[in-house]
């Protein structure tokens, strides 16, 4: 009997393997808190207090004690809801109100607003050249009549981390009235922060990237958004979540996904270090092993721990992609909301690739489960693949 291949799965900015506590703990609710939150005995106070302890959870996480969470489906619903829910609070908005973010946000961003755009409202798009935000051009662009400012902490493909705190004193500087939105899912449990540290007054947040279940996501609201009435909902019903979210919560999800913070909030600082020093192992052999000498590495000069992003010498993203699966080893071509569309990483052309290069280009993000024999792994089979595809190619 052949002894079963070894999977090595350096995949982790699309998902993360649910962990042992948030998988228990989701099954333990379904089983045993099956209520629904809403209803007015017993059981819908049980479920009721699974998701009032859950908030509590995730508030503590970002330290942010003058805020709510509304649990969404994901985080791309949250980043809807705090753009478009921003976008129509106010109907004096619609044709006159602009909206800001940068030139390489995830989809679940860039397309709320390419939609807010066509009803009328001003976005502009900073640009964030080799992963640093512009932030001349922000103090430019933001006027009196902006009212959201919405930026990603991390970038989903090259890893750059920006400056979110330096977004908002420029905000308070020049539009105090605006809001800043940032969008924290691939930092999450990733790079300590809190609410304040970040000085926004929303922030996004996903469970099944911090090995929590798919299916729920969050958006952290700053209480100065409630007395302003500064967000509409997307979702009308019953008024479930403040009444920014209709619809039966997912109480198992958000139970797991609270228990997957509780697991990882005291280990942030340790990750960080350890998925760190994964990724300068492999940047190193990248640099060192002639073999390699042909790949081009992304380096931010601020970057997440976590994420990597190789360019390849003449060899499309997803033949070494499959190449590298044959061998057990998942990476990506970019951002897996995306991956089925054909078009090029806006996020690499942003941070100065060309389209022949974002084209050729791998991301590889680490958890705290991967190894340095990973990585050397993924070493040794980056040296056979190119070998092998150059001559095919």
């Amino acid at each position: 009997m052949t002894e079963s291949k070894r999977e090595i799965y350096l995949d982790n900015s699309a998902t993360t393997r649910i962990c042992e506590a948030a998988l228990a703990k989701y099954v333990e609710i379904s089983r045993g808190n099956f209520g629904n939150p809403s209803s007015l005995h017993a059981l819908g106070f049980e479920a009721e207090k699974i998701i009032s302890d859950a908030k509590k959870t995730v508030l503590d996480s970002v330290g942010a004690k003058d805020a709510e969470v509304v649990f969404t489906s994901s985080g791309t619903e949250a980043n809807n809801l705090a753009i478009i829910g921003r976008a129509h609070s106010k109907e004096r908005y619609k044709g006159r109100a602009k909206i800001i973010t940068t030139d390489g946000e995830h989809a679940s961003v860039s397309a709320p607003l390419e939609a807010l755009k066509k009803e009328g409202f001003k976005v502009v798009t900073i640009p964030t050249v080799g992963g640093k935000l512009d932030t001349g051009a922000l103090i430019s662009e933001i006027t009196p009549d902006t009212v959201l400012v919405s930026a990603m902490m991390v970038n989903n493909e090259t890893g750059a981390l920006y400056d979110v705190k330096k977004i908002s004193e420029i905000i308070k500087a020049k539009a105090p009235e605006a809001y800043l939105h940032v969008d924290a899912t691939q930092s999450y449990m990733k790079i300590p922060f809190t609410k304040a540290s970040l000085g926004a007054d929303m922030i996004t947040l996903s469970s099944h990237k911090i090995e929590g279940p798919k299916g729920v996501g969050a958006l952290v609201i700053g209480s100065r958004v409630f007395k302003e009435r500064g967000i509409s909902p997307l979702v009308l019903g019953g008024g479930q979540e403040s009444g920014l979210r209709s619809g039966t919560e997912n109480v198992p999800a958000i139970g797991a996904f609270a228990e997957a913070v509780r697991v990882a909030k005291p280990n942030v600082s340790l990750r960080r270090e350890y998925m760190d020093s994964l990724r300068a192992q492999l940047i190193k052999i990248i640099e060192s092993a002639p073999e390699l000498s042909e790949i081009s590495v992304t380096k931010p000069e601020c970057h997440a721990p976590h994420i990597l992003n190789i360019t390849l010498p003449r060899i499309k993203s997803e033949t070494m992609l499959h190449y590298l699966s044959s061998l057990g080893i998942y990476v990506s071509s970019g951002s897996a909301c995306s991956s089925n569309g054909a078009h090029t990483s806006s996020a690499l052309i942003a941070y100065g690739r060309s389209a022949e290069e974002a084209d050729t280009s791998i991301r590889i993000s680490f958890s705290h489960g991967n190894t340095a024999e990973d990585v050397t792994a993924l070493a040794e089979a980056l040296k056979s693949g190119l070998k092998k595809l150059s001559r095919i190619r």
